[in-house]
């Protein structure tokens, strides 16, 4: 789920923070300008791990600050394709399951990588599947007992396989205009999404006594 990625970059240090060690004040800079960026084909930034390489500081004309071209290494958020973890269900819609890992809430779970056979109830807000089912048609799933149908529900902690990981770059232009009347922005993707599927045996919701993490503590499971 987090790997260790090396980043070459030229760091600012401000006067006011001359008085505190050069390593640790490249640190904190370094998490101020990198911590919960998501780098393009790297990953969601967490934290700087360490400083591997850090030349002199030097001073710029006209901003006062010592500039330093340091190499790091950052912990990064990026599962790897067919890596297990768990994840709580944030939201459900017609499309598929929106899942959280805490503190990343782009994981989705589309239709093809839902347990077959399986239905979106419209009143539940939930996607379901029925076992053994011989139902081939939404329409069927949505006509069998609700007491027959296991929901994925909000808030529930279930088993997920990573299929895959999309970036996007998508830069805000201007707004299209029809008639010199102004049309609202399309909404913009997420920089990162990581794409799973719970289609296989074992995979799915999680008895709550396995679920359990401690406060702060991202879900896992290899």
């Amino acid at each position: 789920m987090f790997v260790l990625s090396i980043i070459k970059d030229t760091i600012p240090i401000q006067p006011a923070n001359f008085g505190i060690p050069a390593e640790q004040a490249l640190i904190n800079e370094i998490n101020k300008k990198y911590a919960n960026r998501v780098l393009h084909d790297v990953g969601l930034c967490i934290c700087a791990f360490d400083l591997a390489e850090a030349g002199e500081g030097k001073v710029r004309y006209g901003d006062g600050c010592l500039w330093y071209k340091v190499k790091f290494r950052m912990v990064v958020f990026r599962p790897f394709a067919s890596e297990v973890i768990l994840a709580k269900v944030k939201s459900s819609d017609e499309d598929g399951i929106r899942l959280s890992v805490g503190f990343f809430d782009d994981v989705y779970v589309p239709l093809a990588y839902l347990p077959q056979p399986s239905a979106f109830d419209p009143n539940e807000r939930a996607h379901f599947w029925l076992p053994d089912s011989n139902a081939t048609t939404a329409h069927e799933l949505l006509e069998s007992p609700t007491a027959d149908r296991m929901y994925i529900d909000q808030g529930e902690v279930i088993r997920v396989r990573v299929e895959a990981d999309e970036f996007y770059d998508d830069e805000p232009g201007p707004p299209k205009a029809a008639e010199g009347v102004a049309i609202k922005r399309e909404a913009r993707r997420p920089p990162y999404t990581v794409i799973c599927s719970i289609a296989e045996q074992g995979l799915g919701p999680v008895p709550w006594w396995k679920s359990v993490q401690p406060e702060g503590e991202a879900m896992e499971e290899g």
